[in-house]
């Protein structure tokens, strides 16, 4: 007997995506947690496999397309993935890299973590390439890092059109200070 109070039925009623099966595969943290982002030379990934319950070998290549497959395609989304149902005797994956040549998985008895930690090992950047490609991506692609001791292309933020000049060349005023404000020396003044 499950006792369902009113607070949860709203809050199932206002969250629209977590309903149907499994909808933990919607959640951004879920998506994110994965650990196979292809090499730039990967451009199309299919999976074959059977959904009938009666061939136990495929439930590996099931289990993948279920909960893997989504995380795969949220990491990689300039490459096209395909999965063709019910249309071969046995499972595997086929990797197309972009000059021509074809990479075949096969995956007959394979658990879903087997076959994820072999694409991986197979076409995947490794952890190295991946943690580069972070620290690159962060460190470069924000305009608010300054300092060029620290490497970063402008020494202050002053440096960037729109903004205050720096108080060390140009003295502030005194009413654009936070302390004269908030310690009520404006009123001083104005008397």
């Amino acid at each position: 007997m499950t006792i369902i109070n009113s607070r949860s039925i709203l809050l199932y009623a206002t969250m629209g995506f977590m309903r149907g099966i499994a909808p933990i595969r919607r959640t951004t943290k879920y998506l994110t947690n994965c650990p196979l982002v292809f090499k730039p030379r990967v451009k199309v990934m299919t999976v074959n496999f059977n959904d009938g319950p009666e061939e136990q070998h495929h439930e590996g290549a099931r289990d993948f397309v279920f909960w893997n497959l989504p995380q795969v395609q949220y990491k990689n989304p300039d490459v096209q993935i395909v999965t063709f149902k019910n249309m071969t005797p046995s499972p595997f994956i086929t990797c197309f890299l972009e000059d021509n040549t074809k990479v075949y998985f096969d995956v007959d008895s394979h658990s879903n973590k087997d076959i994820l930690n072999r694409l991986v090992t197979t076409v995947g950047k490794t952890k190295e390439v991946l943690e580069e490609e972070a620290i690159a991506s962060e460190a470069k692609s924000n305009p608010a890092n300054f300092c060029r001791r620290l490497g970063f292309d402008r020494h202050c933020i002053c440096e960037m059109p729109g903004q205050v000049p720096c108080p060390t060349i140009v003295p502030i005023p005194r009413h654009w200070r936070g302390k004269w404000w908030n310690q009520g020396y404006r009123w001083e003044e104005e008397d």
